[in-house]
């Protein structure tokens, strides 16, 4: 049945759904359309090992948990899964600080268990794509301890620097006054080689040299030995970083400029980071994993493997990772302008289409978008937009044109946990203090999946998780949402469904546009294709508005096929 648009839409606090726009030229072909590799749509869904499902009773997430939860993703609907480091590792950065590249960490499990997951997703038609952590590794590592000795072929494999003498006191100075990540100096001195090496992040993940060709081979090779066993790409993790300018006439690295963003001269952000950021050889590199993936390919066959790259740089930086005329970059260049842009500006519809805005008109000619809402770095999505906006953020990013990317829980509702200083773990709030670590720590959005109202949110059978449960399991998780006549999994899923049998939202062309304070709307259309429209009301308080205002083509009658779980609409 068709619903009659009568010109307004917002009659509750929160209203938000997807309408269908009769199609009275379907009959027309759509034969034209350029098929899409099986990316360009994609619904790529990350996993966080730890947190995800717990098979051996540890309290810790493992590659079998994953394994006996791909159906759960099948039935999601979701194209590929991407894991967050699994590698070995001390675990001081949960796995961004890799001692070893080419094995499991023991407490995920072996290489017959990914073996074994891999064997599985297949079998369900799911890729699997793993973290990539090119700019660093462990100072456990035997690359490490071997540059630390001088060992032949290992002497540079780090950024390693004599640092300066002070011409006051004679004592030893770090080479620059670079900031990591974490808190404090980016420079690490090391008794035995005497000298100083950088660490963009903490001081256990020792900055690789990618002026020297052969730590370039030996990651590429890292990419060919994964890509062997199975897996369908890589998320690439910190890429801006990769490269940092190089030293003067004198041997000496410049100082950055201070920021004028904060007074804490511990925090990174004091000073500028044009130096260590951003640098135009770490957009070559880019290219030349994508030569490694295509190169796969065309000796082995199969699909595409894909390289998803993890920048929160300016789009004139951002889009060169795409490639140009002449060379092919990033498959996706992650877009998180959702993230960044509604957090700079506040969340509304104005800073919604901003962001949009920012990505799709920089967006290089024939390339892909690609939108984010969340990640095991940021608070959760619906903690950072209000719980009431979850359906909203879920249904836009499937909505516009391109591939999505969800974070696991994104799918429920799932919000922050609440994490005490003692119970805190990571590194970025460790290395700060009781006081302030909040504003640093990301354990919030790490705490375990809530499958059930059970016990520890049926995640593991442990008497103590590694972080605690998030307050609201026992009414927010997969179980319960299951059962429910109407719930965020089921809209979600619906969702997904959508994407998949429209070719509008696969390959239609996009308008949008903010309407009175705070509602967005959003239109797909194809020739031959039902249109879809997107309306959005972000404010807390009902709206009225006017839909011809938005698109005067638009017809008296649309039907309703999607609608947030606050609507009291009926679908039809």
């Amino acid at each position: 049945m068709h619903k009659t648009l009568i010109q307004r839409v917002g009659v509750l606090a929160l209203w938000l759904v997807i309408l269908a726009q009769p199609c009275w030229t379907c009959e027309t072909t759509t034969s034209a359309i350029a098929t899409k590799d099986w990316w360009q749509n994609a619904q790529f869904y990350q996993i966080y090992p730890r947190s995800f499902m717990d098979s051996d009773g540890d309290g810790i997430g493992d590659l079998n948990g994953i394994t006996s939860k791909l159906e759960y993703l099948k039935d999601l609907g979701v194209t590929a899964a991407w894991l967050s480091p699994i590698f070995t590792s001390p675990m001081v950065d949960f796995g961004y600080d890799i001692s070893d590249f080419f094995d499991i960490q023991p407490e995920y499990g072996t290489l017959d268990d990914f073996k074994a997951l891999i064997k599985r997703a297949n079998e369900l038609d799911l890729k699997i794509i793993l973290d990539f952590v090119p700019n660093h590794s462990s100072n456990e590592s035997i690359w490490f301890k071997k540059s630390v000795a001088r060992e032949k072929g290992y002497e540079d494999y780090y950024v390693w620097h004599d640092g300066k003498v002070n011409a006051v006191t004679g004592a030893r100075e770090p080479p620059s006054n670079w900031l990591q990540a974490f808190r404090g100096s980016a420079w690490e001195w090391n008794e035995v080689r005497q000298q100083y090496y950088l660490h963009q992040f903490a001081v256990q993940q020792a900055d690789l040299n990618y002026r020297n060709p052969l730590v370039v081979e030996q990651m590429k090779r890292v990419l060919r030995y994964w890509l062997d066993l199975g897996v369908a790409g890589f998320r690439c993790d910190a890429v801006p970083v990769l490269f940092e300018i190089e030293t003067d006439a004198n041997g000496q690295y410049a100082d950055e400029e201070v920021s004028g963003l904060t007074n804490d001269t511990e925090a990174r952000n004091y000073l500028k980071s044009d130096l260590i950021e951003n640098r135009e050889e770490t957009i070559d590199m880019t290219y030349q994993w994508r030569v490694v993936m295509d190169d796969y390919q065309r000796i082995h066959g199969g699909d595409t493997r894909v390289l998803l790259i993890e920048t929160y740089a300016p789009p004139a930086y951002t889009m060169q990772f795409y490639g140009n005329r002449s060379v092919e970059g990033a498959h996706l260049p992650f877009n998180f302008n959702l993230i960044t842009v509604t957090a700079s500006e506040g969340f509304s519809a104005s800073s919604v289409k901003l962001a949009v805005d920012n990505w799709l008109n920089n967006l290089p000619s024939g390339r892909t978008a690609n939108w984010v809402i969340g990640n095991h770095d940021q608070r959760r999505a619906a903690s950072r937009y209000g719980a009431a906006n979850a359906d909203a953020m879920n249904m836009l990013v499937m909505v516009l044109p391109g591939a999505s990317v969800t974070y696991q829980g994104e799918e429920l509702g799932m919000t922050d946990g609440e994490i005490s200083w003692e119970d805190t773990q990571d590194p970025a709030a460790c290395n700060s203090n009781s006081q302030i670590y909040e504003q640093f720590t990301r354990d919030p959005s790490r705490t375990p999946f809530q499958w059930t109202s059970g016990t520890n949110a049926g995640f593991s059978t442990a008497a103590k998780t590694w972080l605690p449960l998030a307050a609201d399991y026992q009414t927010v998780n997969v179980e319960m949402e299951t059962a429910a006549e109407r719930s965020h999994l089921k809209i979600y899923k619906s969702l997904v469904e959508l994407r998949k049998s429209s070719l509008t939202l696969q390959n239609g062309s996009t308008k949008y546009s903010v309407l009175g304070d705070n509602v967005f709307v959003v239109k797909r259309y194809l020739s031959g294709s039902q249109s879809i429209i997107y309306v959005a009301n972000l404010a807390s308080n009902g709206v009225t508005v006017n839909l011809y205002d938005f698109d005067q083509s638009l017809p008296t009658h649309l039907t309703l096929l999607v609608r947030s779980l606050q609507s009291s609409k009926a679908e039809g």
